[in-house]
């Protein structure tokens, strides 16, 4: 498994911090098919049906940005991997994960949580 602050989420920050873009509506997105986060990736592997969800945004210390959301699935899957992107629609992928396959029903959750640390 992997966590990665992509290689785009990093020139996104450093476009928030001096103001060259407006800090976005955060969205979480999964995917299926297989693969191991990379640091250069712009997408999910295979991303689902589902629309993306606005997550609720924490700091839950000084050094740390949490992202949290939850997607319904509205068929049977397999959910493989998750990542935050800028946008409801394609967008810059901020951090994205992979994971064991999780194996979904219909109406069945996911909830998630990411945590980006400043260190």
């Amino acid at each position: 498994m992997a966590d990665i602050y992509t290689d785009a989420g990093e020139i996104l920050t450093a476009d928030l911090i001096d103001g060259a873009v407006s800090v976005p509506t955060w969205k979480v997105a999964w995917g299926t098919g297989g693969g191991t986060a990379a640091k250069g990736d712009t997408t999910l592997f295979t991303e689902a049906a589902e629309a993306r969800v606005t997550t609720t945004n924490t700091q839950p210390s000084a050094n740390i940005n949490q992202f949290l959301g939850t997607i319904t699935s509205a068929g049977v899957q397999t959910i493989t991997n998750a990542g935050i992107f800028d946008a409801a629609t394609t967008g810059n992928m901020l951090l994205k994960s992979d994971f064991t396959g999780i194996v979904l029903a219909n109406g069945d959750k996911i909830e998630f949580t990411f945590q980006l640390t400043w260190s």
